[in-house]
């Protein structure tokens, strides 16, 4: 695998990087070491050429959202930590169908999900060993879009406009429980006119079912969101597996939700909005309370941090915005971007202070957020020949190694899944030099 030392770009401005390779049969693996009290007289010419070269400030991404100030920081040398970031590809994952594109990850329980095409891989996430696959013969429901979880219950959103519900069994085994909207659903709506609705002309549908495939699923407090290329927003009641309610909630394709524990709800399209959703306290339905409007082209992907105070949606544009509530209004605002892919963001992924970005320019990006609230690159996880699609990660408590280890795992329309050891320790300046 080929790594370039983005931690020197980006984190400090005197460094020291030490490329180690392991001749495995397999893998290549290299360290990278920042040091913010070292020389960089070791660097070879080509390590400097690369750093230049793969340079923050000549990526085309700063030529999008100038507006937006960056979030990158350059840390000086007086108050820089140690860093020492190691990324290491430790195994490599094909599932059976290998001429499929990867479109969607998910972990739960430490098991890993893995969509191929239309087939849904289970592994486990301590040793990767295959647990088991489903769906494997609906070639026709098409590409599995989204999967999300609830207790026992596995959620698929997928390409024919259907929802899937799957039942964890015995045996670690996959068994398909129902699809939305159930069949009870349909027969309790589908004698009165008011409950059709106009999807195109001369072409009406229950407004319970989507009628363009369902690209985003998430679940929060016995819910279940999904949105769809319809331009829709469709929440459903878990324990009974109905449509609750239904909003139009874009005026072009919705390919992202994000859900806050608190129940709001973030919405992102290929209208280049985000909107945010609430239901008011005496209220029955949910309602628009915000629309958040940065993006210069089709919004992706979005990511809310572990207590729902920031927000992460990357587009088109090859920027990643960050929004973060104000204290005097119920929605986020921006603070800033984080720049250095080349390409469309596809997906993103938040786990503690870590930020994962997958991007079409073939790479993985980890952002780091500090303590004053700027962001670190530590480093560019590269060995994918097409589009990052899918990322996920795992900390130690529930699947990484011990403390400051995270195992990230990414998937790209080359059908492979690449499983990575991301190693992050620290040690202040003073104790480097004793």
């Amino acid at each position: 695998m080929k790594l370039r030392p983005w931690l020197s770009a980006t984190c400090s401005s005197r460094t020291s990087t030490v490329s180690v390779p392991q001749p495995q049969p397999t893998y290549q693996k290299r360290r990278v070491v920042s040091d913010a009290s070292s020389s960089s007289d070791n660097h070879g010419s080509s390590s400097s050429s690369d750093t230049c070269s793969t340079s923050l400030h000549s990526n085309l991404s700063l030529q999008t959202l100038p507006s937006v100030p960056s979030l990158q920081k350059l840390i000086s040398q007086l108050d820089a930590p140690t860093l020492s970031v190691s990324h290491l590809c430790f195994t490599t994952l094909t599932p059976s169908l290998s001429s499929l594109q990867i479109t969607c990850l998910a972990v739960h329980h430490n098991r890993l999900y893995t969509a191929s095409g239309h087939e849904i891989n289970f592994y486990d996430l301590s040793d990767f060993s295959h647990l088991d696959s489903f769906n494997a013969h609906d070639a026709s429901s098409g590409s599995v879009k989204s999967v999300s979880f609830s207790d026992s219950k596995v959620f698929t959103a997928h390409q024919d406009c259907k929802i899937k519900v799957w039942e964890i069994i015995p045996g670690k085994r996959h068994k398909l429980l129902a699809m939305l909207p159930t069949v009870n659903d349909r027969l309790l709506r589908f004698a009165l006119p008011k409950n059709y609705v106009t999807i195109r002309r001369h072409v009406k549908r229950l407004w319970i079912q989507h009628a363009d495939a369902v690209t985003g699923i998430a679940v929060n407090d016995g819910l279940v969101y999904s949105v769809s290329w319809d331009k829709s927003l469709k929440i459903w009641r878990d324990s009974s597996l109905r449509c609750v309610e239904s909003v139009k909630a874009h005026e072009d394709a919705v390919s992202a939700v994000a859900v806050a524990k608190d129940g709001t709800i973030y919405t992102g399209s290929a209208d280049r909005r985000i909107r945010v959703w609430a239901k008011p306290q005496d209220g029955k339905y949910h309602v628009l309370v915000a629309t958040l409007e940065k993006h210069k082209s089709a919004v992706n992907a979005l990511a809310l941090n572990d207590d729902g105070s920031v927000l992460f949606s990357g587009a088109c544009d090859r920027s990643i915005l960050v929004w973060e509530r104000e204290d005097s209004a119920n929605h986020m605002a921006v603070t800033g971007a984080l720049r250095g892919h080349g390409k469309a963001i596809l997906c993103l992924f938040n786990v503690g202070d870590l930020l994962l970005s997958g991007s079409a320019d073939w790479t993985v990006r980890m952002w780091r957020r500090g303590e004053d609230g700027t962001y670190c690159c530590l480093g560019v996880l590269e060995g994918h020949v097409k589009p990052v699609k899918a990322v996920v990660a795992v900390t130690g408590e529930s699947g990484g190694d011990g403390d400051g280890v995270v195992k990230v795992v990414s998937g790209s329309l080359d059908g492979v899944v690449k499983v990575w050891h991301v190693s992050v320790s620290e040690a202040m300046k003073e104790r480097k030099m004793l």
